[in-house]
């Protein structure tokens, strides 16, 4: 397929080594360092700060985009932001490469650009009235003439407007022939105060960061400015523009096409005249509580470096598996400190969102990470923390809540029991999502098996587990110390299935046997008495060491949520792109169904392929299947 001549980027084949591009200046400017005798080299410093801040600057005004808890009721889309757009955008900035490459030629092009000093008021009056008179206006010709051009919009436009909710991203992504010539637009401001003789340094920053502020304003998605500042000062509405003004241009793309002024939308006919009581309408209802959800999986953080997997941190890393990655380390020490704010004051909260079927259906955030859920006394303001958020989704109409977790652990709270025997009037479905779990694991164990090991034998997956593949009159070894619990597993199977529960104490007795299912986690040592040729099905948190090379290890857990899913741009964990724990699959299939029993405690064995059929009629399909 033919591409536009300069649609695509130079670098765009570089990946990550398009960050090279900045070497020549870091090298200059060393080298001027290092070499006495040479000339001062100041000003690439300067290029390489200002482009590191600009990039910041996009980045935490994402970062507040995607604070749904602050957000939600301030956004003017309301649709998610999914994989393909994240894709679309990923390499939204090189405009600030290119930007920083034009800087360098312009040095020394125009000697004006040299000594500059520190602050000269003159040069930031010649700055307005240049942006006023020139920047504004030949902006809003140049990009309403990308819009009536069918060719210039279909070859290079297009791409900014391919995403559907605008972000502060979203200002860069576009095509390198729309920055080239917007580069050159948003120049003639510095260029025409430093020929003039009154550049300064500060202006230069300045400019560049107010001009990349008000761009990140209009594409945040989240209106922050007052329609009663505009209603006490009503000439304040042609003057600068709002998110709401500018999301109406890519809803509705041949209005409100200024830069950021709506004078001139005004003057060429193009201004919206939904604007005003658009920005009026959500600046006022966003006190009001917005859509309820359907179902809601409440989740919890697993650690510190784990916290920083989320959308509201970086979108673009939230959209792949999570995985320690090193350039994150110096980020650390902030998140740790986050994670004793969270203890100290936080409830829970939103994270992230997607619709299925027309169903809104939300991940909120217990303030707690893992290790918390093992001190004594933590338990009870972490079952308080859930409480309340099961009270919260009771009070404002939510169907079903499904427990992440260790949010329903059996010590901590009988998998959800204590809750719902609590408060027995809840209209709100409390699921723990297990049967599913259980249903995941044994659906993955072949058909011809005739002998497995279970270790966390006496848990309620293991337990469930068991007395399911005793029905199908596989030999279960389990794994347990105490001889109480496992006759009373035991009594609960058919009695012509209980021969083929076998109590177990030592590793070594399944030293022929290769399946092997794990519900506790197992050393390296204790993984040495499985068999070459072993496979390893699990359903501990965390996972258990990939130690043997002879041997093949299950993941977690996990269902791929249906094709029609709409708006899911982040991973859980280290499940894959589209893919969840099978906790949460639990109790989205308990939504969709529309079953009204709770389901927490003990599983119910034989609804085990009840729950399973339906997951599959729903289109929600086990990740081995694909």
């Amino acid at each position: 397929m033919a591409v536009a001549p300069l649609s695509a980027w130079p670098w765009e084949n570089l990946g990550f080594y398009k960050y090279l591009l900045y070497g020549p200046l870091v090298g200059k400017f060393v080298y001027s360092r290092m070499q006495e005798e040479s000339p001062d080299e100041t000003w690439c410093l300067h290029i390489l700060i200002i482009s590191i801040l600009r990039g910041i600057i996009y980045l935490l005004w994402n970062v507040y985009s995607n604070m749904l808890f602050l957000t939600r009721n301030r956004r003017i889309i309301q649709k998610g932001i999914d994989f393909k757009q994240i894709d679309t955008e990923w390499d939204w900035d090189n405009f600030i490469i290119l930007q920083a490459l034009i800087a360098s030629m312009a040095y020394y092009m125009f000697p004006c650009f040299e000594n500059l000093p520190l602050w000269n008021t003159k040069g930031f009056i010649a700055l307005l009235i240049l942006h006023v008179t020139v920047t504004e206006p030949l902006y809003y010709f140049i990009h309403r003439h990308f819009h009536k051009n069918h060719s210039l919009f279909t070859n290079y436009h297009s791409l900014h407007h391919s995403s559907p909710v605008p972000q502060a991203t979203t200002a860069g992504n576009a095509t390198f022939l729309e920055h080239l010539v917007f580069s050159t637009i948003t120049a003639v401001p510095i260029l025409g105060a430093s020929v003039m003789g009154y550049a300064s340094t500060s202006m230069i920053y300045a400019y560049v960061f107010v001009f990349d502020c008000l761009r990140c304003l209009g594409h945040c998605n989240a209106e922050i400015i007052p329609h009663k500042l505009f209603k006490t000062l009503p000439f304040l509405r042609y003057l600068l523009y709002t998110p709401t003004y500018h999301s109406l241009h890519h809803t509705e793309m041949d209005t409100n096409l200024c830069l950021f002024m709506p004078l001139f939308d005004a003057l060429g006919n193009t201004l919206n005249s939904k604007s005003w009581l658009l920005h009026e309408k959500i600046t006022s209802a966003s006190g009001n509580k917005g859509r309820v959800p359907d179902f809601v999986f409440l989740a919890h953080v697993v650690d510190v470096t784990s916290s920083m997997h989320v959308p509201c941190f970086l979108r673009s890393m939230a959209s792949l598996p999570f995985e320690t990655r090193l350039f994150l380390l110096p980020c650390w020490p902030i998140a740790f400190v986050i994670m004793l704010m969270m203890w100290a004051w936080s409830k829970t909260f939103l994270v992230s969102f997607y619709y299925l079927r027309g169903r809104l259906h939300q991940t909120w955030a217990v303030p707690r990470y893992g290790f918390q859920y093992f001190l004594p006394f933590a338990r009870d303001g972490i079952n308080k923390q859930i409480e309340e958020a099961i009270l919260r989704a009771d009070k404002i109409g939510v169907k079903v809540i499904s427990l992440a977790a260790l949010n329903k652990n059996e010590s901590l709270n009988g998998g959800g029991t204590l809750f719902v025997n609590k408060h027995p009037n809840l209209r709100v479905r409390v699921v723990h999502g297990n049967t599913l779990t259980a249903a995941v694991i044994l659906n993955e164990i072949p058909k011809d098996v005739k002998e497995v090991f279970l270790t966390g034998a006496t848990s309620k997956l293991g337990r469930a587990i068991a007395l399911y593949l005793c029905q199908r009159k596989v030999r279960v070894m389990m794994l347990t110390l105490s001889t109480e619990r496992f006759q009373n597993i035991q009594k609960e199977a058919p009695v012509e299935c209980q021969n083929y529960l076998i109590q177990v104490t030592k590793y070594q007795a399944a030293q022929n046997c290769k399946t092997w299912i794990v519900g506790k986690w197992i050393t390296p040592r204790e993984q040495s008495w499985a068999p070459s040729g072993t496979h390893f099905h699990q359903f501990v948190v965390p996972p258990i060491l990939h130690f043997r090379r002879d041997c093949t290890y299950g993941d977690l857990a996990a269902m791929r949520l249906p094709d029609d899913v709409e708006g899911l741009g982040s991973c859980e964990y280290t499940m894959e792109r589209g893919v969840v724990h099978a906790c949460h699959a639990g109790g989205v299939v308990h939504s969709l169904e529309g079953w009204t029993h709770h389901e927490v405690g003990a599983l119910d064995v034989d609804k085990i392929d009840l729950v399973w059929k339906a997951a599959l009629k729903h289109g929600i399909r086990p990740v081995s299947s694909l």
